[in-house]
């Protein structure tokens, strides 16, 4: 038993020693090893940058801006955009609105409503359409006299505009108002007054007052009023056969 016990006492150190010769002792003239930075095997990824190759431009101050800003939602609903309001056109007065607008409801587009403004009234009709416009204004709307007739010559469309400014005695709702109606002859090269196609039906049955004008339309720029119980010339003598002198193409001899 003695014997045992000190043979197991001589094993033990055995294996230490044996344990302890496995790790070399460090030596301490050694130098030990500068520690790698934590950086050195991403800086061994990324391959040094060429000197020759030109650097990126540099971005546009206005990109961090732009991140900034929430890219919008689709499912939200976009706001309505804003009537755009015309401050450049005055509002048409009420009154006189009305007034085209009754003419306009009537013919529709046989006639056409050339301007809408305080006291006056412009309304163009065809020669076809131009009496019975006539004598609706005189019958449904209140305009009892034509105050003047005037003409104009548009010798680059071959027509002959005739413009009566009707108004009202009766009305005095219409006292300060005039209605301006125009129509449109067919212009002849050579006129013939009387004999050829510038012709117009005459507003003489609707209106008395014009029986003086139409006349002075008639001699002076040729036009005919088809239904005229007096279709004499009025200021110009009976022989004259020179052009309609408020033409354009009229040039006085001599000058």
């Amino acid at each position: 038993m003695m014997s045992s016990d000190k043979e197991k006492a001589q094993e033990k150190p055995a294996t230490k020693e044996s344990e302890e010769k496995k790790v070399p002792a460090a030596d301490p003239k050694t130098p030990k090893p500068a520690p790698k930075p934590a950086k050195e095997s991403e800086e061994k990824k990324a391959p040094a940058a060429d000197p020759k190759t030109p650097k990126p431009a540099p971005k546009p101050a206005k990109e961090s801006e732009e991140k900034k800003v929430p890219a919008a939602d689709p499912k939200t609903p976009k706001p309505a955009p804003k009537p755009v309001v015309k401050t450049d056109e005055p509002e048409l007065p009420a009154f006189e609105k009305g007034i085209s607008e009754k003419v306009v409801e009537k013919f529709g587009d046989k006639i056409n409503v050339k301007f809408v403004k305080k006291d006056r009234v412009g309304i163009a009709a065809s020669r076809e359409d131009v009496h019975d416009v006539a004598e609706f204004v005189r019958d449904t709307l209140g305009y009892d006299h034509v105050e003047s007739v005037s003409g104009v010559d548009y010798p680059q469309d071959k027509e002959i505009e005739v413009v009566y400014h009707i108004g009202s005695y009766t009305d005095p709702l219409l006292a300060s108002q005039i209605l301006v109606l125009s129509t449109r002859a067919q212009r002849e090269e050579i006129p013939i007054p009387g004999n050829d196609a510038t012709k117009l039906p005459s507003l003489r049955d609707v209106f008395y007052s014009v029986e003086f004008h139409e006349r002075e339309i008639f001699e002076m720029l040729g036009v005919y009023f088809e239904g005229h119980p007096d279709n004499r010339r009025l200021l110009l003598p009976e022989d004259w056969a020179d052009l309609p002198p408020l033409r354009k193409d009229f040039a006085i001899k001599g000058r």
